[in-house]
């Protein structure tokens, strides 16, 4: 059916209906924004619920349990199933929202541009009606005036008392009026034909046309209707699967629990070490004001020193019944018992082995550079790296000796104190390995004779490592950025691992994370060359940064390299 046929004489009608059409467009854009707007408050709600109920620091040891590690697992989870709600609302904004509104205007474009044109064929066609109107009174007019005339010419003609010029004048007005009423009558007839052929033209071809194109443009707005409701189903059918992974893996860490193994790391976590208080002995009070104490009441009988402590006002050997202490704990974790106390003990020595390793890796990158500037005067001077090696060497000395001062407690509380005659036995793995001049030890000060007065161990280095570096010597060249030097071009990218105070010449500060451009790609000497901006560069540790380089960096720093040997 053709709405050009069919509906030729509903053009007002028409018009409503299409622009009715065009506001649905933008009411149903209006409510798909709603609800991503929905989408996007759920996920954001959704994030802060998870982050929210996200561990703590101090929540932190509960992450031995698997029960724990299930529901942080959940929420990482549920964090992943906010992302995907947030796709939605982003697929929406783009596939649907996006599309809608753009096509609206389009359409509010081209159905104003088919109704201007059936507004000028309407006017046309009724400027050519009202000239047929004006043709056909002329014609009526015309007539008229030529009957009166015919009638006064005969009345004259028969009046014997009128000249013959009277008459004679009457009949020519008659003749003329008749004359020109036969014009107005061929005029009338020939615009009336036009104007049927006018009509028919409009109502025939001009008007079903353009209906025709309005009927297209209407289809076709309901056509895209379809497909934004169908977007609007696949946007959230596309999520489903992944939104099942976040199910699944919640699912597979809820299977992942452990009861009996979680029952153990309670063991594991609140074991003391201590052995159950023996059975008391009756005392005889009824004896003569000579009254025993059992010294096995409530003892420790792990070590035989321990019962010479026993009648201090504090002993270790009552640990069951005596309160903890709320203040501050002491350095060498002495308020807990030994198997926790060798835990922690344990954790710290690791923590001080992991900071030495750190040192250690500065003090190497330093004296790479160190021997950079021997060979190379003109990037640096040699002995401005000495302050440097000096503060990490006593740093390492003093982390060295924390190191040892906890070993030694360690010791004590596995029952392995060092003797006269033998070193401490755990000796930092890093401080064995890497040092080549390891500290000697005052073993007159050993575990055994600092005894605190409540029964814990305390410990104070004994000796302290003197390895200091020897400033070497050089010459100072030139200095390192020569303004008439040609600005190396880039040949990659980098990202800082660790922080990096460049404090000597020719070393640049790095913060960690931060991204910088590689200008000089490491030569086998430990550094690596790199710009921040067109007056910021300088060398940072090649340990220290992760370098991307560019598909034609190798080329380049090859051509560089060719460059400056010929130079120098």
């Amino acid at each position: 059916m053709s709405w050009g046929t069919e509906l030729w004489d509903q053009f007002d009608n028409l018009e409503k209906h299409t622009q009715s059409g065009i506001d649905f467009v933008e009411k149903y854009t209006k409510f798909v924004k709603e609800r991503s707007e929905i989408e996007l408050n759920y996920a954001r709600q959704i994030r802060n619920l998870s982050k929210k109920y996200q561990p703590k620091k101090k929540e932190e040891d509960e992450n031995k349990y698997t029960w724990c590690r299930a529901f942080h697992s959940t929420l990482n989870e549920l964090n992943d199933y906010a992302g995907q709600h947030e796709l939605i609302a982003e697929n929406m904004m783009s596939q649907i929202i996006a599309e809608l509104t753009r096509y609206a205007q389009e359409i509010k474009t081209e159905r104003k541009s088919h109704f201007h044109d059936g507004r000028k064929a309407q006017q046309q066609i009724e400027a050519s009606w009202k000239q047929l109107e004006s043709c056909k009174r002329k014609f009526e007019r015309d007539c008229k005036e030529a009957d009166r005339a015919q009638q006064y010419f005969e009345k004259m003609d028969a009046d014997i008392n009128v000249t013959k010029a009277d008459v004679e004048k009457a009949r020519q007005q008659a003749q003329m009026r008749h004359q020109m009423a036969s014009d107005s009558k061929n005029e009338y007839s020939s615009y009336l034909q036009k104007f049927n052929q006018e009509q028919n033209e409009h109502y025939y071809t001009i008007i079903p046309n353009i209906f025709q194109k309005i009927q297209a443009m209407e289809e076709n707005r309901i056509e895209r209707m379809g497909e934004s409701l169908k977007t609007f189903a696949e946007v959230d059918r596309q999520i489903l699967p992944i939104i099942g992974k976040c199910l699944d893996g919640i699912t597979q860490v809820a299977e992942s629990i452990e009861p009996k193994n979680d029952s153990s790391q309670v063991i594991e976590s609140y074991k003391s070490g201590f052995e159950p208080p023996g059975d008391v002995e009756f005392e005889d009070y009824g004896q003569a004001m000579k009254r025993t104490v059992s010294e096995t009441s409530l003892t420790n009988s792990r070590s035989d020193n321990k019962a010479d402590r026993s009648s201090k006002g504090k002993s270790k050997t009552l640990w069951p019944f005596i309160k903890k202490n709320k203040g501050s704990n002491p350095e060498d974790f002495s308020h807990l018992p030994p198997e926790q106390r060798r835990k922690k003990l344990q954790a710290k020595i690791d923590d001080i082995n992991k900071d030495i390793q750190k040192e250690m890796d500065q003090r190497d990158a330093l004296t790479k550079m160190k021997e950079v500037y021997i060979k190379n005067p003109q990037m640096g001077d040699p002995n401005s790296v000495d302050p440097r090696l000096a503060e990490i060497a006593h740093n390492i000395e003093k982390l060295q000796a924390e190191a040892q001062k906890f070993e030694g407690w360690l010791a004590e509380v596995e029952g392995r104190m060092p003797t006269k005659s033998d070193p401490p036995r755990r000796l930092s793995a890093l401080y064995e390995t890497q040092n080549s001049t390891p500290p000697t030890t005052n073993n007159n000060n050993c575990a055994q004779d600092r005894e605190s007065p409540d029964g814990s161990y305390t410990e104070e280095p004994s000796s302290e490592v003197q390895s200091k570096v020897q400033p070497e010597t050089a010459e100072s060249g030139d200095e390192f950025d020569d303004p008439d030097e040609e600005m190396l071009p880039t040949i990659g990218t980098c990202k800082a691992l660790y922080q990096f105070e460049g404090v000597n010449e020719g070393t640049i500060s790095v913060t960690e994370g931060e991204l910088l451009y590689v200008i000089e790609e490491d030569k086998g000497d430990g550094w690596t060359r790199v710009r921040r901006n067109e007056e910021e560069e300088g060398y940072v540790p090649t340990s220290y940064v992760e370098v991307f380089l560019d598909s034609n960096a190798k080329d380049v720093f090859s051509w560089r390299s060719v460059y400056l040997s010929e130079d120098s």
